[in-house]
């Protein structure tokens, strides 16, 4: 059993400790895991389903926050094999795990956000309103 006070880790334990849970996720419903080496793209994994078809990952991990985003140029909403693996962590406990097609930013609501920052600097991106 996994220590669970999260709020121990620093930010590179935390994100890696949540990558690798993503992955275990997957690898225990019998998927094959392949890690990308560089996470330039916005993707942290692929796997490939006993159907032989792949999926792409991009995980997202929160203790505290109310909100994650990904870039719009790095992010698909038109590709249906593009997914994000939200993990929210709570002290004492395992994570909660969601899986999110890119493509239900087609359609933004309350929960998935649609941000363009028009006259801003900010990047353009897509988001998950957890509060």
């Amino acid at each position: 059993m996994p220590d669970t006070n999260w709020s121990k880790l620093n930010k590179l334990q935390f994100g890696r400790y949540a990558e690798y849970y993503a992955k275990m996720e997957f690898t225990s419903y019998g998927f094959e895991v392949y890690t990308s080496e560089v996470d330039d793209h916005g993707i942290d994994f692929v796997v490939k389903g006993k159907n032989g078809k792949f999926h792409e990952l991009q995980v997202k991990a929160v203790r505290q926050s109310n909100y994650v985003y990904m870039q719009k140029d790095k992010w698909d909403i038109s590709d249906p094999s593009i997914y994000l693996i939200l993990l929210i962590f709570e002290d004492g406990r395992l994570p909660d795990v969601y899986l999110i097609p890119s493509v239900a930013w087609q359609s933004p609501n309350e929960l998935l956000c649609d941000k363009n920052y028009d006259g801003l600097k900010s990047k353009l991106e897509y988001g998950v309103n957890l509060s």
